[in-house]
């Protein structure tokens, strides 16, 4: 170890109880040896049985038709899911004007994030409405078996596969972490199944005998694969691996404007590859909290002075990150365009 390690050794070990899921990052989650040992093994099975705790207090929340579908499947679909006048003006504020913005480009893919602060939201009602939607909130926390408040923002999804021939690394089935967490989209134009829709592999939310021991066995060598995003902790999955744990294959989500699906993204989900050049436009939520709190209060992002404040304080952070240590942010500002121009990254 170098004297820097020496320094973060101790962040190490805090991350073993909070959401850290890199054993390339984390050289104590990417030990062969402990994990060999269980501790991979450990962490999921602990965190799964939190979720399933939390989620018996928070059942409450939701519809009980639409959460018996989601406990079986892992995700919730509601069609028109808006009244059809606030859904035209969702759709006039959102393409009608340019808004503060950043862009992060995978493969072949440029994913576009619209920042929405309170200054945006204020001159925007419907766009306003939408993001703070009840029942779209707490579907969002049952999926992510957590209270608070997710994070938000306009997301466009640009793929340009004959301008860039690259893979998008987004379009392997993969879980997003350990552990239950959610990502909810409302779609703002009809999504085909030749449009790269969302994908996801119903079921696969729960955890089996068979899902932890494929967690297992991925865990012992994911520090040395050279899937970059399987190292870091997003693990990969292959088709043939699917069918081996008794999984269907993946099904595409093409839907009409108007839906929003809420899932839970411990699943096997992905993004569809294109042949063709597409842009998906949607409201776009995600919910990440420390998997291993047995409550589902005491939320910061909750804070009145935070509340929809959490991507752009975020973003602020990243940026200060980048300037003071050199940890470079993903996500490029880009200034204020107009939502569905081309890439800019």
């Amino acid at each position: 170890m170098t004297p820097l390690s020496y320094l973060k050794a101790p962040f190490w070990v805090l991350g073993l109880a909070g959401t850290d899921k890199s054993p390339r990052k984390n050289p104590i989650l990417g030990s062969a040896r402990l994990n060999e040992w269980g501790l991979h093994r450990k962490r999921v099975a602990t965190a799964a049985a939190l979720a399933a705790s939390r989620r018996r207090r928070l059942a409450g929340l939701v519809d009980p038709e639409q959460r018996a579908f989601f406990d079986e499947n892992g995700y919730f679909l509601v069609k028109d899911f808006l009244p059809e006048a606030v859904y035209r003006q969702l759709k006039e504020e959102a393409f009608g004007q340019p808004l503060p913005t950043r862009e992060m480009r995978q493969g072949q893919a440029v994913t576009r994030m619209t920042l929405l602060p309170p200054e945006v939201l204020r001159r925007n009602p419907a766009l306003a409405q939408a993001v703070r939607d009840p029942r779209a909130l707490n579907m969002i926390r049952y999926a992510a078996s957590q209270g608070g408040q997710p994070l938000n923002f306009l997301q466009t999804v640009l793929v340009e596969p004959k301008k860039v021939q690259k893979k998008d690394p987004q379009s392997d089935a993969h879980a997003d972490t350990f552990h239950a967490t959610s990502k909810a989209w409302l779609f703002l134009q009809d999504v085909g199944e030749e449009d790269g829709p969302f994908f996801f592999v119903p079921g696969s939310h729960r955890l089996n005998k068979e899902r932890l021991e494929w967690e297992y066995e991925c865990s012992l060598t994911a520090a040395k694969d050279k899937r970059s995003h399987h190292a870091s902790g997003s693990f990969r999955i292959r088709p043939d691996e699917l069918s081996a744990l008794g999984l269907p294959q993946p099904v595409k989500m093409a839907v009409p404007e108007n839906t929003l699906i809420v899932a839970d993204t411990f699943a096997f989900h992905g993004r569809t590859p294109s042949a063709k050049p597409t842009i998906r436009s949607e409201v776009h939520w995600h919910m990440r909290r420390n998997p291993f709190l047995p409550w589902t209060g005491a939320d910061v992002m909750s804070l009145p002075i935070v509340r929809d404040r959490g991507m752009p304080m975020l973003m602020d952070l990243a940026d200060v990150g980048e300037k003071t240590i050199g940890m470079r942010n993903v996500w490029r500002p880009v200034g204020e365009v107009m939502v569905r121009s081309q890439a800019h990254v």
